[in-house]
């Protein structure tokens, strides 16, 4: 999830050849990067970028149209925690529209413009409620008020009357969709999934709210459906069958019913955009790209729609003119462009679409882009002043090879006025997931640790979305095998251009990164120095005990039923290989996790302090699966800071500025 100098002068750039045609080949032609030509540039202006300005830079997303089209509804954490904001399309000074000490997220209208929905949880345990606040402010309704259950990502009816969202019970591993009846608050569910990991998405209604249009799942997300569900008889139709493993994600449906917009990998395991013919269902491309490309929205007349691609990491945005087969690329500075809404990015009199921009070095704002005038006007300022005079390294994008000979793609940052001399400290910066990609987005941790003088890099090893199905299923029950390789072919990377020191490499990552972390200190103790672990996995058979069942079932996914592959478990599991490791290492933990819980953190620390090592642990109260409270993130970062400053500078532990 922020300061865009060059939106103002947007251009939009007419592309050549039809919306059909390729830009790019895809993952298998990346060249190959030779270390020494890595560079670290000269400035004289570079500094340590202040902690708290860095994390009181706010963070936006999630916006949404009045139906008016003049308002815009959106979540940032302007206050430090992440609620509600309503501005005027035309900009002006943001106006608070709901206070929480909690999470709240997915706002969007009511079809009269009288109400905003929204959903919420409770000191990070995502146990979602949905919650309806007045559009110009006031008493605040909590519309299911179900401790025990997950309701997210509301969808209104057109005619208001019902709102359809996804539904989970917290012992339960299947998402299904359900209904609420705005005016008696009743809930009813419209699917009753049986297949165990599964999940159900709205799309769309169709104008006459008879109709659901759906998604459906299954829990390694390499397998998907769209369907058409009959509201009043539950009926559905699966309007993509088809055999093996096959991706169809449906997005938007053209305002006439006759089309929804999809993204599918059925044309060789790489996703694409199409459309679907709702009563022949054939399927149209609109793309040929072995990039990674995602389907937007319909305009609400209908003349366009929108689309992404997402190239090594780097997102560009496409609206395409549907009486011309033309994309037409919004021509934005390097890094994450995307549409933003909800659940439109155009406006409602089709004039206008929300874009946001963002970069490792430059925060996200939003940005209403003008169809007509081909202009953009910036509509949130989210940086801290100082951060403009503050230089900060931009990300590198580079490639190398792995032990197998797959070609790994990874972000690089490298601190300004660094001598090729052998010196330098590095941290390896392992992601999310396993089913993530690591791109090119606003990174505060980033941006302190490479401002401090630690190269980062950040590979996106097999296991990662972006390079096709087949790589994405390439770690599947190997998970800390062949990924871990990718990540320390990534040291070796790094050591070749000059600029390390093989005695100062460390590594910090959360969630499968806290996961990869742990594995990589306890199978490869030799090449770490330090590390952080935030909120990672020790061992897969405690978490299938404790974690989330509909999180279980994705593991299970990737690792196979542990009964019949406990070895597979246990050699995938750093709990086997912990008391190897040499690196100090600290470990951050949120009490209320419901994906890493505590007790995976606390058998870490056992383990190691039982083996008389160096080890920290802070544990964040209120906090879930991350830390979104700005002073706990400000805390870990410092803590993160004063530890890789001890163990890889050798400098002993000061306070951050």
């Amino acid at each position: 999830m922020r300061i865009r100098r060059l939106l103002a002068l947007l251009a939009v750039i007419w592309c050549s050849l039809s919306i059909a045609s390729a830009e790019s080949k895809g993952p298998d032609d990346r060249p190959i990067t030779d270390p020494k030509t890595v560079i670290s540039s000269s400035n004289s202006a570079a500094r340590p970028a202040p902690i708290d300005d860095l994390y009181y830079t706010k963070s936006v997303f999630g916006a949404a149209w009045s139906p008016d089209g003049k308002q815009i509804v959106f979540t940032s954490d302007i206050a430090g925690r992440f609620n509600l904001w309503r501005v005027n399309a035309s900009g002006g000074w943001p106006i608070q529209l709901t206070q929480s000490d909690d999470r709240q997220y997915s706002a969007t209208w009511s079809p009269d413009g009288k109400w905003i929905l929204y959903q919420q949880d409770h000191a990070g345990d995502e146990l979602w409620d949905l919650y309806a606040v007045p559009s110009e402010g006031g008493q605040i309704v909590n519309l299911t008020n179900t401790p025990a259950i997950r309701e997210e990502s509301p969808r209104w009816s057109h005619d208001g009357k019902t709102i359809a969202f996804a539904y989970k019970p917290k012992d339960g591993s299947q998402y299904d969709i359900a209904l609420l009846d705005w005016s008696t608050r009743k809930v009813q569910l419209l699917t009753h999934e049986q297949q165990p990991g599964y999940s159900w998405s709205v799309v769309a209604w169709s104008s006459d709210d008879k109709t659901i249009y759906a998604g459906r799942v299954n829990p390694p997300f390499t397998d998907a459906d769209v369907y058409r569900i009959d509201v009043a008889t539950r009926k559905m139709e699966n309007l993509t069958a088809h055999q093996g493993m096959i991706r169809y994600l449906a997005s938007s449906l053209s305002p006439d019913g006759k089309t929804l917009l999809l993204s599918s990998d059925a044309k060789g395991g790489y996703m694409n955009v199409a459309l679907l013919d709702v009563a022949t269902k054939k399927v149209t491309w609109v793309t040929d790209l072995k990039w990674e490309t995602y389907a937007g929205s319909f305009s609400p007349d209908g003349k366009r729609f929108s689309y992404v691609v997402n190239e090594d990491g780097v997102i560009d945005s496409y609206l395409v003119d549907r009486s011309t087969n033309r994309a037409e690329k919004i021509d934005l500075p390097h890094g994450l462009n995307a549409f933003s809404g909800n659940p439109n990015e155009f406006a409602p009199h089709s004039d206008r679409v929300i874009v946001s921009h963002e970069a490792s070095n430059q925060p996200s704002d939003l940005w209403v882009y003008n169809l007509r005038t081909r202009h953009a006007d910036q509509l949130t300022f989210t940086a801290i002043a100082s951060l403009r005079a503050t230089p900060l390294p931009p990300s590198q994008i580079v490639h190398y090879k792995s032990f197998d000979g797959k070609i790994i793609t990874a972000l690089l940052w490298v601190p300004f006025n660094l001598k090729r001399d052998g010196s330098n400290p590095a941290i390896v910066l392992p992601h999310g997931g396993p089913t993530g990609q690591m791109v090119d987005y606003w990174n505060t941790d980033v941006a302190a640790l490479a401002s401090r003088g630690y190269i980062c890099i950040a590979p996106n090893p097999r296991g990662s979305t972006g390079y096709g199905l087949d790589f994405q299923k390439a770690n599947f029950q190997d998970l800390g095998g062949g990924d871990l390789k990718d990540e320390i072919a990534g040291v070796e990377f790094l050591k070749a251009t000059g600029f390390v020191d093989p005695r100062k490499v460390g590594i910090h990552g959360g969630s499968y990164g806290g996961f990869m972390t742990l594995m990589a200190i306890g199978r490869t103790p030799d090449i770490w120095a330090a590390a952080v672990d935030e909120y990672g996995i020790i061992n897969w058979s405690t978490m299938l005990k404790s974690s989330d069942p509909s999180l279980n079932e994705y593991l299970k996914a990737l690792l196979g039923n542990p009964e019949e592959n406990r070895k597979v478990y246990e050699e995938d599991s750093p709990i086997t290989y912990i008391r190897s490791e040499k690196a100090p290492l600290l470990v951050l933990q949120g009490d209320n996790d419901p994906r890493v819980p505590k007790e995976e953190a606390q058998q870490v620390v056992d383990i190691l302090k039982k083996e008389g090592r160096v080890v920290d642990v802070h544990y964040y109260p209120d906090e879930g699966h991350g830390f979104v409270k700005r002073e706990n993130q400000i805390d870990s970062i410092r803590r993160t800071i004063a530890w890789f400053d001890q163990y890889l500078m050798g400098t002993s532990p000061a306070p951050s500025n």
